[in-house]
């Protein structure tokens, strides 16, 4: 749904074509891309339209890459510790 947005705004009939959940599984997804202020949904007529707020994904994202650092450093160090106990047999 995010990939699809990221093309520009769509219906949020045009959102549930390529899945296969009901309108209201549709919905309920929607309404917590609104509240988390990902996306933003507006009346057009009859037709409800969502559009990506790129600055949010950016946001997520920028946090996703300071973790992932932490993350992979952290393996790192376990990596050298498992690879010390495993040339002592085990023992530290």
């Amino acid at each position: 749904m995010i990939e699809r947005l990221s093309r520009g705004p769509a219906s949020v009939h045009g959102l549930t074509e390529p899945f296969a959940l009901s309108q209201q599984m549709i919905s309920k997804h929607i309404a917590y891309l609104v509240r988390a202020r990902i996306v933003i949904k507006t009346k057009r007529g009859r037709e409800s339209v969502c559009t990506l707020r790129p600055e949010a994904i950016k946001t997520v994202s920028d946090w996703a890459i300071r973790y992932r650092r932490f993350w992979e450093e952290s393996f790192d160090k376990l990596e050298v510790v498992v690879n010390e106990m495993k040339r002592n047999g085990g023992q530290r």
